[in-house]
């Protein structure tokens, strides 16, 4: 019996069975990072900007299905994205990053404050010096993309409704010279802008 690709699985049915099988053995997430196949091709996969995953161009509608997927997500030093299994690596297209930090809970005030989040695709993580926030200019609107280093070189894009909590919680501090607004978590405070543009912006 010849043994099957992930390039030659014929749908997200058998790429389940193709991933599953590859990491069956261990508990929690894999180790992709430790893992270095051969690259096998790409697949018609992508994750679009809004967290949806599609395959064959038809969206991946079983959560459990993309949450497997996720597990053996890898991203190179040569900014590429592959799902990775110890005998394959094959590319996949990422529009913008691919999970969504989706839910936030803030816990402790000031310095003691700590930030955790949940993706998407059911990762928790607390923001901190493993996992820092950064916040990107977006000249297309003039505002603020927001991400969350989950594992890896694999960051989630802060939601919408997400940033508002953190802009809620903001505060502003002196660093070095400057004013900056931004957020404390796990020792570290994150800069989102100089307090002088958050002003302007409030106009």
């Amino acid at each position: 019996m010849v043994n099957q690709t992930l390039v030659a699985a014929g749908d997200a049915k058998g790429l389940e069975a193709l991933i599953a099988r590859a990491t069956r053995a261990g508990k929690g997430l894999p180790p992709v990072d430790t893992w270095n196949p051969p690259f096998c091709g790409n697949l018609d996969m992508e994750i679009r900007a809004d967290g949806t995953w599609f395959y064959l161009g038809t969206p991946i509608g079983r959560m459990p299905l993309v949450q497997l997927f996720s597990t053996v997500l890898r991203r190179d030093e040569d900014g590429k994205t592959y799902l990775v299994t110890p005998v394959e690596k094959v590319g996949i297209r990422v529009v913008d990053a691919p999970f969504i930090a989706v839910e936030m809970n803030a816990s402790g005030d000031g310095d003691e404050r700590v930030l955790t989040f949940r993706t998407n695709v059911g990762d928790v993580v607390e923001a901190g010096p493993g996992h820092p926030l950064r916040f990107v200019d977006e000249p297309a609107t003039g505002g603020l993309k927001p991400y969350l280093h989950v594992r890896g070189r694999l960051d989630a894009l802060v939601a919408r409704p997400v940033m508002y909590e953190l802009a809620a919680i903001g505060e502003t501090r002196t660093i070095g010279d400057a004013a900056m607004f931004g957020i404390f978590s796990r020792g570290v405070f994150f800069s989102i802008m100089p307090s002088a543009r958050l002003e302007e912006l409030s106009r």
